[in-house]
């Protein structure tokens, strides 16, 4: 865990700052994960932290959940339309 931590804070792309005093923190629990070898030998272990997001209130907490995700197969497949 440590070291996934490490690797998230070292580049510095985030940083903490003061919870509003009229919001709840919301938890988080880290999920552990062994990746493998073709050969099913242990490669690596894995963590990662996940947030508790089903102690949210929509409206309250967050607002709008869609992410619109365009794959780079779908993108060659209309521009392929497009030029026909």
């Amino acid at each position: 865990m440590l070291e996934e931590f490490q690797a998230v804070q070292k580049p510095g792309t985030w940083s903490s700052v003061a919870l509003p005093p009229s919001k709840q923190a919301i938890g988080c629990k880290w999920v552990y994960r062994i990746k493998k070898n073709s050969d099913r030998t242990i490669c690596r272990y894995k963590a990662r932290p996940v947030a508790k997001g089903f102690l949210q209130t929509k409206g309250v907490d967050y607002h709008e959940t869609f992410s619109l995700v365009a794959k780079q197969p779908t993108i060659k497949i209309l521009l392929c339309l497009a030029l026909h």
